[in-house]
């Protein structure tokens, strides 16, 4: 760990960027399988902010393994660093006022622990960290194999793969459980713009 360093506070504060934005700052935590519907849904949820006239930023987990993360792997170690990782960057923008939507696989409640701690400091009394399980059975997900990885995982191509070969910790008690499996993807982003309104995060 580095030493000799000082945090250096800057003259704009959280809730002048916030009442500049005309919204709350907070990371949506997008947390379940492969195929479970997390990026189909965040994206879905960000064009209808962003419809409404709302800064938002999508954290994708294909994506951020392009750059920030491309020299992890996905052993247990791994993983964990990628959500570390991922937690500091969504606690930048929570700060920053934007409403950031991070979908990761995410299969150890301890890492997503780890997120909340770093995140969850009460600001006007509202979350800054919204954990959403998306919830949809392995079949369901297999089924869909959008990207063929649970083929390739069920031929043993593919080793330490969350759902076939590794484990998912299922949430135990998410701000919001979405079940993909028998929802739209309009009636999730429908329930999670309620929820968003109702707790106060689209205005200031």
């Amino acid at each position: 760990m580095a030493t000799n360093i000082t945090w250096h506070a800057g003259h704009v504060t959280r809730v002048d960027r916030e009442k500049a934005l005309k919204q709350r700052g907070v990371t949506l935590w997008f947390t379940g399988l492969s195929g479970s519907g997390k990026s189909t849904i965040g994206t879905a949820l960000e064009r209808e902010l962003h419809k409404q006239g709302h800064t938002t930023y999508v954290l994708d987990g294909d994506n951020i393994r392009h750059g920030l993360n491309k020299d992890l792997g996905f052993g247990p170690g791994d993983r964990q660093e990628n959500i570390r990782r991922i937690g500091e960057v969504c606690n930048l923008f929570t700060d920053a006022g934007i409403i950031c939507l991070a979908a990761f696989v995410s299969p150890y409640k301890e890492d997503r622990d780890n997120v909340r701690a770093l995140l969850e400091k009460e600001v006007n009394q509202q979350k800054n960290f919204i954990e959403i399980y998306v919830q949809a059975d392995v079949s369901v997900c297999e089924g869909r194999d959008p990207k063929g990885l649970y083929k390739k995982a069920r031929a043993g191509e593919i080793k330490e793969f969350t759902g076939i070969s590794a484990p998912f910790e299922a949430p135990e008690n998410p701000e919001v459980i979405i079940n993909s499996g028998e929802k739209s993807v309009e009636e999730c982003v429908a329930q999670l713009m309620s929820y968003l309104n109702n707790g106060g995060y689209l205005s200031v």
